[in-house]
């Protein structure tokens, strides 16, 4: 008889991800999710729903708001259920930036949505790279902060400019995995592990609770997993859910990639070996196989 005895299975709760806190936000999902570019708001809303995220952002610029036949995106996200996380994409100077964000607080304070405390930067240096401009977002990040806005920076994968938008008062930094759209993934990990440390390890005079979120570029669960097993707090995509083949699947998949990623990176991986190394003990082992 077999005196093996079965351990209790771990329950949900004791897996559940603690929420992310940005500056007053806290998020329940550490993935944030986009509302642009699907190929229909009913689609978009289904990928949210899948996704399980609890915060989104949209573009405020006037012409991102309204489609071809007038439509606001606004009327077909529950505001109820969704914070709503507005941003300044298609701005190229500080100015613009600034303006725009503006007109988002006051477009989300009409909706009593919360999101118009906060704000996700981006100043763009050109059309082609869409990489951020350093110093714009730099200029339009300290006038932000001070104007009252969290603020959460879209940056390159630069660690000294990572620092000093956390220095002028970014709630959260935000580097590019690889450029906005291109579905290259983490383009640069040396990179985004430096921004990592010193933005959070506090030997090198970070805040092992700053909040890093890698922003653009994602395009498979497999880089949200890898996103996570650096470090990061969260991953913020749009395109490699909103121009999958099956985007509603794929937002489903990001989210179980996210979590893989977090418990993944907490669970002590095994080191790197350039040999095998047996599962089982050869002590015992069978030598002498009959037939052979």
């Amino acid at each position: 008889m077999s005196n093996c005895t079965t351990s209790p299975a771990p329950t949900t709760a004791a897996f559940a991800i603690p929420a992310l806190k940005i500056g007053k936000f806290a998020l329940q999902n550490r993935l944030v999710v986009g509302t642009g570019k699907y190929a229909d708001y009913p689609t978009m809303q289904r990928a949210l729903a899948a996704s399980g995220c609890d915060a989104v952002t949209v573009a405020v610029r006037r012409e991102r708001l309204l489609d071809k036949d007038g439509k606001s995106i606004l009327e077909f996200i529950d505001t109820d259920r969704y914070t709503i996380l507005p941003n300044t994409a298609g701005c190229f100077t500080a100015v613009d930036a600034v303006r725009v964000a503006r007109l988002g607080r006051e477009i989300l304070e009409q909706l009593n949505n919360a999101g118009s405390a906060w704000v996700k930067l981006e100043v763009l240096g050109d059309r082609k790279t869409l990489l951020p401009d350093p110093v714009g977002t730099l200029e339009a990040c300290k006038e932000l902060v001070q104007d009252g806005f969290t603020v959460l920076c879209y940056s390159s994968d630069d660690p000294i400019l990572a620092t000093r938008l956390r220095d002028v008062g970014a709630a959260s930094v935000m580097p590019a995995g690889s450029p906005i759209g291109s579905g290259r993934g983490i383009a640069n990990a040396a990179n985004i592990q430096l921004v990592l440390e010193l933005l959070k390890d506090p030997t090198s005079g970070g805040d092992a609770s700053y909040p890093v979120i890698i922003d653009a570029g994602v395009g498979t669960p497999s880089d949200v997993t890898l996103a996570m097993e650096l470090g990061a707090d969260g991953v913020l995509l749009n395109t490699g859910i909103a121009h999958a083949t099956d985007p509603v699947r794929m937002a489903h998949a990001m989210r179980l990639a996210l979590e893989a990623g977090y418990h993944g990176v907490r669970s002590g991986r095994i080191g790197k070996k350039l040999h095998a190394s047996a599962s089982s003990p050869w002590q015992g082992a069978i030598t002498n196989i009959p037939g052979e």
